[in-house]
């Protein structure tokens, strides 16, 4: 079955069949890349910490040394 032929049909799915779809492709995907063991790399109700730029006053500065640069550029 080719692409074109499986997407309409995974619209059709309810979101849980969707959700399992996806975790049937993560799971494949990862065999093929080498990680075996997936379900174990992550902890159920595991606080992982993700970087965000929230309170970041230097990327904040950075940012709008960017957008001025970007400004100034665009308008010379």
């Amino acid at each position: 079955m080719s692409v074109t032929e499986l997407l309409p049909n995974l619209q059709k799915l309810s979101r849980a069949d969707k959700f399992l779809v996806m975790q049937f492709l993560v799971a494949d995907l990862s065999k093929e890349e080498g990680i075996e063991n997936l379900s174990e790399s992550f902890q159920n109700n595991a606080v992982y910490p993700v970087w965000s730029p929230y309170d970041s006053h230097q990327a904040a500065h950075q940012l709008m040394q960017l957008l001025e640069e970007d400004s100034v550029s665009s308008a010379g």
